[in-house]
């Protein structure tokens, strides 16, 4: 039988919200000092809830008379009531009824606000509160100085790490891992280093971190998780498959010879996930099976995300039987939870909300549109409760689909104003999280740029501690202080040379954030825009009291919109998608104008459009021209013609014509009806080729002209290159 020592050291912190309130931080070791991760330590009524780190440590923000409830696997180890003690030693009986407290000494800190109960404060606030986080830290980097213990400031550095990592800001989250590394090379830090790589795209150098702490001793879990992230990093970027079963299957084998059944569920579940990537399908279903019969011994958190994880399998290979009788025992396993935090736990993982939308959504796929209805319909419930938009927005979307396929085209045009209502919402808010990400950037980048320059005073004050030392030495070693002062200036100049190269990545960086900001901004512009010409087609429809016709093309319209909201999120989309949704919204259009003009979409054979990268919405913006402001206002019937050809190894050409009345004639009518209104859609085409091109090195090049010598027609020129997109 193990023994655990919980250890409470008493801080009093510089956050203080009562006289006997504050963070108590404290570590849980086995009797032989091992220290014990995972532990889960909560504050009973507060809703606090933490768990041990890889060091064994935690700290939660409590005061005297709070009551500490220790858990370890989801069953209760022991009940403490905080009471100014700071040694308990728990008796680890999790298989037995009574586990056994034995209270030792008590001893007091000063209300001194030292360092280790300020970084105590930051380590408790990066998650509910990293501003007050990141004050605290360079409130400790200045207290520590230039003297300050190298522990310390490694601490500092690696909470900062935690604490940019929590918002997501991985390059930070590298930046400062690196340092505190600096100053302690402990594996701890390297685990979170190798994981930061991971989230910021640093898969090589995640790979080789990982690779450098197997070399380490270590114990079995993190064993277990260096070989989960070397998987992670070959399946995610690196496109390695194969490897990538042969590391989680490498972490699957120690974790079953210790028996550790939540790590066999996790590996089980991401191997098979690996087979699925790689057609295996078989193989796949064989490792989703295993993890369905561990997860019944896992807590409900862990249940849920490999029970989701294996429907969505089941999804893909439209097995929606499978996936709704999985998703079912998901659901009502939820709703019979009745522990609030726990439930909220999970809900990070699974929502309620997403699994009605889900169970929907297979009924609809299977042709069970009464038994869809009703899982839509809680779903969109649920989402309204959470404010939940992109779930309720999805759900609105397939309602209308639904109940268009039903036959009633009353109540799917109500559901299809009131997602389109949603979209415009959705717009708004994403607008808001954009400016939101600006500013927290400009922020976070002041706070950074600050403790960088305390990082910088303290070596500086080390320099100028080694300077006078040299000075005092002078009468009796002339020359051995010369040799140090001129390696001191090399230094500075290589300290110079490094921060100069070090504010131009750091230019860099931002300006090219700056550009991803931009474009996603100018692309979320794109929908509302393209939305609001489209639904003026439907309403002319409607006005004309062609209620078939309208049908028909609302049925039309939400194929494209669909296609186009799929692809609204990405950078680059496959040349062929952009075909398949200009294919669309040519139909579309010519259903209206099809005494205007005729179309011809014209696909070299030896092409193959799969293997290039285009903006989405490119091509949409300069068609939409092409049939407004010159086909429509031709008397006789015009014609549209688009060619998308190879012009060379690494050049595609995509030629858009129409023999309208051109660009100068449609100018003149803008005129005498007073249309002074530009183009958004063009506005919008010219900006983001701009910053494409100077992101990704001239990818894409436009050329418009008039098409005739009279100045009637127009033809639009576009060339994509094949470079990579980085």
């Amino acid at each position: 039988m193990k023994h655990i020592q919980f250890i409470l050291f008493l801080l009093i912190t510089a956050i203080i919200y009562g006289q006997q309130e504050g963070v108590y931080t404290s570590v849980i070791r086995e009797d032989t000092g091992k220290p014990l991760s995972g532990v889960t330590v909560r504050v009973r009524g507060t809703g606090e809830v933490v768990k041990t780190d890889f060091n064994g440590e935690f700290s939660i923000h409590a005061k005297a008379g709070d009551v500490l409830i220790i858990s370890k696997n989801g069953k209760r180890i022991n009940t403490i009531t905080l009471n100014n003690s700071n040694f308990y030693e728990i008796e680890d009986k999790t298989q037995l009824n009574q586990p056994i407290v034995t209270k030792r000494n008590f001893s007091k800190k000063t209300n001194q606000p030292l360092v280790k109960s300020i970084l105590d404060s930051a380590r408790y606030f990066k998650k509910t509160h990293p501003d007050k986080s990141i004050n605290f830290i360079e409130k400790a980097l200045k207290r520590l100085g230039s003297k300050g213990d190298k522990k310390d400031i490694s601490r500092a550095y690696t909470i900062l790490g935690d604490t940019y990592s929590h918002l997501k800001q991985y390059d930070l989250a590298v930046s400062n891992y690196e340092t505190a590394l600096n100053f302690n090379n402990s594996n701890s830090i390297k685990f979170k280093l190798a994981k930061a790589y991971t989230l910021n795209a640093n898969f090589i150098e995640s790979t080789e971190m990982y690779n450098e702490l197997l070399k380490d001793k270590l114990s079995i879990q993190q064993k277990i998780a260096i070989y989960e992230g070397l998987g992670d990093n070959a399946s995610k970027k690196l496109n390695k498959l194969d490897e990538a079963i042969a590391h989680y299957t490498k972490g699957l084998k120690i974790a079953k010879q210790n028996d550790i059944t939540p790590k066999i569920t996790i590996l089980n579940s991401k191997i098979g996930e690996t087979y699925s990537h790689k057609g295996a399908n078989k193989e796949a279903e064989d490792y989703f099976n295993n993890t369905l019969k561990l997860s019944k011994k896992e807590d409900v958190k862990s249940r849920a995300k490999s029970q989701n994880s294996i429907a969505n399998y089941y999804k893909e290979q439209k097995e929606y039987d499978k996936e709704i009788k999985l998703r079912k025992e998901t659901l009502n396993e939820l709703d019979s939870v009745s522990d609030t935090v726990v439930l909220a736990e999970v809900n990070k993982e699974v929502t309620t909300q997403k699994l009605n939308l889900d169970i929907g959504s297979a009924y609809f796929k299977k042709g069970a549109l009464k038994e869809a209805i009703p899982y839509l319909e809680k779903s969109i419930e649920k989402a309204n409760l959470v404010n939940d938009l992109e779930t309720q927005k999805d759900a609105l979307q397939q309602l209308s689909e639904l109940y268009r396929s039903a036959g009633k085209s009353g109540k799917a045009l109500q559901k299809y104003q009131e997602y389109a209502q949603l979209v415009d919402l959705i717009y708004q808010q994403k607008e808001q999280e954009i400016q939101d990400a600006i500013n927290l950037g400009k922020e976070l980048t002041n706070k950074q740029n600050r403790i960088s320059s305390l990082e910088k005073d303290r070596e500086l004050s080390e320099s100028r501690y080694k300077f006078f030392s040299s000075q005092n030495k002078l009468t009796k070693e002339t020359y051995r202080s010369q040799q140090l002062i001129i390696y001191s200036l090399i230094g500075g100049l290589l300290l110079l040379l490094f921060s100069v190269f070090w504010m131009y990545k750091s230019i860099k960086q931002k300006r090219l954030a700056n550009n991803l900001l931009a474009l996603k901004s100018l692309r979320s512009q794109m929908n509302p825009h393209f939305i609001f010409n489209a639904l003026n087609s439907v309403n002319n429809y409607i006005s004309q009291n062609d209620e078939r016709a309208a049908n028909r093309y609302l049925t039309q319209f939400s194929t494209l919109m669909r296609s186009v909201l799929d692809n609204s999120e990405q950078d680059f989309i496959p040349l062929s998608n952009e075909i398949e949704l200009l294919e669309l919204y040519l139909k579309l259009e010519h259903l209206r104008f099809k005494d205007k003009f005729d179309y011809e979409l014209i696909i070299d054979d030896a092409l193959d459009v799969s293997e290039y990268q285009i903006p989405p919405m490119l091509l949409q913006p300069f068609v939409e021209n092409a049939v407004w402001h010159g086909l429509r206002y031709k008397k006789e019937k015009g014609k549209l013609e688009i060619k998308i050809g190879q012009k060379n190894f690494e050049t595609v050409e995509i030629s858009i014509t129409d023999d309208g009345i051109g660009r100068k004639k449609s100018k003149e009518l803008k005129t005498k009806n007073q249309l002074k209104q530009k183009s958004k859609g063009m506005n919008n085409i010219k900006r983001r080729i701009a910053i494409l091109n100077e992101m990704y090195k001239d990818k894409v090049d436009v050329f418009i002209d008039d098409l005739f010598d009279d100045a009637s027609g127009t033809k639009v020129i576009l060339t994509l290159k094949k470079d990579k997109i980085i």
